[in-house]
């Protein structure tokens, strides 16, 4: 058994044994644990991904005269004002409040502007008081002009990343990257056997072994903290809320970036040292990529549990390839699916190597805890649900392919709605027409409802939330979509309508 304190010593006497977690697997391989665990001090873990719940908080110093700021806007980005007069929280994910830049630049890019030095335009308002008059200011600051700018990150380092795909026949754009139709691609995020949740993990208490409140990280290039558990905390899926000094990070290991037609986030490198006290640790630390199961979810489902695809490995994910059974089309078929990582793995290794490094040249000592992390908790938000099958009240009402355009006209007129789906002999959806169809063919003089129908149709399932289907006829400007069975048989139709009346309060 060593101590952190007796580690310490042997670093500031340049005597401590130090290695990365990919150098530790190799030690315990060829020597086993416990001889790992007498010759090896430390070993150093990094991950470099996005991380979007993260933020800094900024003390920007009084004014002359003083203003208590209300709504605050570095380059135009919102950021949190009910705090006190000159206090403020700007997140990595608020988008620009200017349109035109929207999700392409945000708070997460305002955060590594001032980390490169760059002047940030400061506009905030507030209303007046006797204590402060001022009631609006517009400024440019650097960072080092701000008093305190301390990162302090709800949730980062996620132990487990789940990896996603998306059986839809479009593809989706999400915080795991762009997910290709018909399970084209899976991505997945995460360290594997570098991350420091994982070689500290104790799997027989559902615990970490060393990491607590008051572990001191590297974060962002900067010396961090540990300062409890992060949200939705819940091992083996376990997460760290950290802090560190802004003013000390590195744009090395600090980066802005945008998901497309997603929104901002802000890729963070932390590496944790990982005392080697005892065999078990030791053990652990030589954790590998192929011993930790990743599972993969159907991110086409827009629900909060999403359906279970498979299981997989760091190892095979890393392979570029993987191989899977998968539903396409009401079929089950084996299907070789390209994988592809939304977070750096080489510069996990680098946050490994430097903190390795600054370990060795006794910049950097290692920190007893002052208190385990908490117990996991992970429940769903209380939240109602509206389905389509809620709101769809009436049979649907449908006509063959090979119907003319005037029949369509007296189907519409004599039902009162705006939206026929065209199926074939077996209910299959085959198009869509609409009366702005007919009234359009009737001008053009068109004759066949094949030459007037929309083709290509945008469907809802009865099991789909209406925010769905009213995310879906915004997107493509539509006001109704049909509802089909997993078959593409139709049952049901719903429209703006519909949805209007539902908001309305209406039955």
């Amino acid at each position: 058994m060593k101590s952190i304190e007796e580690i310490n010593e042997k670093i500031k006497r340049g005597k401590a044994v130090v290695v990365t977690a990919e150098e530790m697997i190799k030690i315990v391989e060829e020597e086993g644990a416990k001889k790992a665990a007498d010759y090896v001090d430390v070993v150093t873990t990094g991950t470099f991904g996005a991380m979007c719940s993260s933020g800094v908080f900024i003390n920007f110093g009084h004014s002359d005269p003083p203003i208590k700021m209300l709504k605050i806007y570095l380059n135009n980005v919102e950021a949190y004002g009910g705090l006190a007069a000159v206090d403020t929280y700007i997140g990595a994910t608020q988008p620009n409040e200017d349109p035109d830049i929207d999700i392409d630049y945000g708070g997460a890019h305002v955060i590594e502007d001032l980390v490169r030095g760059k002047e940030v335009e400061l506009y905030a308002e507030g209303y007046t008081t006797d204590c402060y008059p001022r009631k609006d200011i517009n400024v440019k600051i650097r960072l080092d002009d701000v008093n305190q700018a301390i990162m302090v990150n709800p949730r980062n380092c996620y132990q487990i990343y789940a990896a996603a795909t998306n059986s839809r026949e479009e593809k989706i754009y999400t915080y795991m990257g762009i997910l290709l139709p018909e399970f084209n691609n899976i991505h997945y995020s995460g360290a594997g056997q570098l991350n420091p949740l994982q070689n500290d993990y104790n799997p027989k208490t559902n615990d970490f072994n060393t990491i607590g409140v008051g572990t001191k990280i590297f974060l962002g290039g900067a010396e961090g903290f540990v300062i409890g558990e992060g949200t939705q905390h819940n091992p083996p899926f376990g997460t760290l809320m950290v802090k560190g000094n802004l003013k000390e990070m590195s744009p090395e290991f600090l980066r802005a970036a945008t998901m497309p037609k997603y929104g901002p986030t802000l890729y963070i490198g932390i590496g944790i040292p990982i005392p080697v006290l005892n065999e078990e640790i030791a053990k652990r630390c030589a954790i590998r990529d192929r011993d930790i199961e990743v599972p993969i979810y159907d991110y086409g489902v827009p629900r909060r549990d999403r359906p279970l695809v498979g299981k997989t490995n760091y190892e095979e994910l890393r392979s570029g390839k993987i191989t899977l059974e998968v539903n396409i089309d009401n079929k089950i078929v084996e299907k070789e699916i390209k994988t592809g990582s939304v977070s750096s793995y080489k510069k996990a290794r680098e946050v490994a190597e430097e903190l390795k490094r600054r370990i060795l040249s006794g910049e950097f000592l290692l920190t007893e805890r002052v208190a385990k992390l908490g117990k996991g908790e992970f429940k769903p938000m209380k939240s109602p649900i509206t389905l389509v099958k809620d709101v769809i009240k009436r049979e649907p009402i449908t006509a063959r392919i090979g119907i003319s355009i005037e029949e369509a006209a007296r189907i519409l007129m004599e039902n009162d709605i705006n939206h026929l789906p065209i199926v074939n002999d077996e209910g299959k959806i085959l198009g869509i027409v609409t009366s702005w169809d007919i009234a359009k063919a009737v001008a053009e003089k068109k004759k066949k409802i094949e030459e007037i129908m929309t083709k290509n149709v945008i469907t809802a399932y009865k099991d789909e939330p209406v925010d769905e289907v009213a995310r879906k006829m915004d997107k493509h400007d539509i006001s109704g979509l049909p509802v089909v069975d997993k078959s593409g048989r139709v049952v049901g139709v719903i429209t703006s309508e519909d949805l209007s009346r539902l908001l309305g309060g209406k039955k």
